[in-house]
């Protein structure tokens, strides 16, 4: 099986055996061992449930995270952080006169709404002969 993972600084290509395939194997076990322990002991404490499942998930990661997939997770998560980090955010000024515009939007829709609402209610009850 054959990995490929492009970004714009580095060409990823890894070429997955058979270990790889054992390893991702015996990670999903895991999990699945992990999440039936969890509700197999469910007469003993949650924390220690908790924990345990925490555990297994950190272990399950580790193995998969040796793979030539978890590799290239590993190195699209690296690319993604470069790139959340050249992300221009908004000031603080800016995200409060959005939200602000939003929330008029929102009140200015809700009583149109409302209003087109009575106008056909009123329209039907004439319609029909209901409105007095």
């Amino acid at each position: 099986m054959l990995f490929r993972y492009q970004s714009r600084y580095m060409s990823t290509e890894i070429q997955a055996g058979g270990a790889d395939t054992a390893k991702l194997t015996a990670a999903a076990a895991l999990l699945v061992g992990g999440v039936a322990a969890f509700y197999w002991f469910a007469d003993q404490s949650l924390l220690m449930r908790v924990l345990g499942l925490l555990a297994v998930v950190g272990v399950s990661i580790f193995i998969a995270a040796q793979t030539a997939l978890g590799h290239s997770i590993i190195a699209f998560l690296g690319d993604t952080r470069t790139e959340v980090r050249k992300v221009v955010w908004p000031t603080r000024a800016e995200t409060t006169q959005t939200v602000m515009a939003v929330i008029f939007v929102v009140i200015l829709m809700g009583v149109l709404l409302w209003m087109l609402d009575m106008f056909l209610l009123w329209a039907i009850r004439i319609l029909t002969g209901q409105g007095g």
